[in-house]
């Protein structure tokens, strides 16, 4: 952890020091490669800068999804849907890392067991911070949930935007792509339309 002190405030950084500099230095050789000059007083120390942040943007490798869900576990004879929707989700695009960004609804029935609120939002970002593809990434949070919890269903959707076809390719900006993955109960065609409704209105 490096720690740098301002004036105002304490500003706190946590990165590898080792694997800063290997990235940099890649960074450092693709911007000469694109024609810029890396020693432009504007681009001396991006590739530092950027050596940090995609650390950061894949922090999720470091994390474990299913202890994060483990440590908040609760015994309660609760058998109604729980659903935390519009859980702000960031991703890079492993096919040409560029970010992806939406929302995900979540849905599960408890069956003798449920988690904090909290920690579902902690395991979008556990799969999200790491190179993803949106429809693993809807089946891995489905899969960790009815793992930790062996609930009586799960229900995952993810709405998102792609940087790469809005900045890159079809360059179609207004698209968004949505996936779902469901087990149990919302398998059923009732269960599911209930869970689509409840994400769909906004007071609920």
């Amino acid at each position: 952890m490096i720690v740098k002190e301002t004036k105002n405030y304490e500003k706190v950084e946590q990165y590898n020091v080792e694997v800063t500099e290997v990235i940099a230095e890649n960074y450092k050789s693709i911007i000469t490669n694109l024609g810029e000059d890396v020693h432009r007083e504007g681009i001396l120390n991006t590739p530092v800068r950027a050596a940090k942040a995609m650390q950061y943007l894949t922090h999720g490798y470091q994390l474990d999804p299913l202890e994060i869900l483990k440590s908040a576990m609760f015994t309660e004879d609760h058998k109604h849907m729980i659903i935390v929707k519009d859980i702000e989700v960031y991703s890079m695009c492993e096919h040409h890392m560029l970010p992806f960004f939406g929302k995900a609804h979540i849905a599960y029935i408890p069956n003798g067991k449920i988690v904090g609120l909290s920690k579902i939002p902690r395991i979008v970002d556990a799969f999200a911070r790491r190179m993803q593809v949106q429809e693993r990434l809807t089946d891995q949070i489905k899969n960790c949930i009815q793992d930790a919890l062996n609930p009586l269903g799960v229900a995952v959707v993810i709405e998102a935007q792609h940087m790469c076809m809005q900045m890159r390719g079809i360059q179609k900006q207004n698209s968004v792509t949505t996936t779902s993955s469901f087990t149990g109960a919302f398998e059923k065609d009732k269960t599911r339309k209930e869970f689509i409704s409840l994400i769909s209105n906004k007071f609920s």
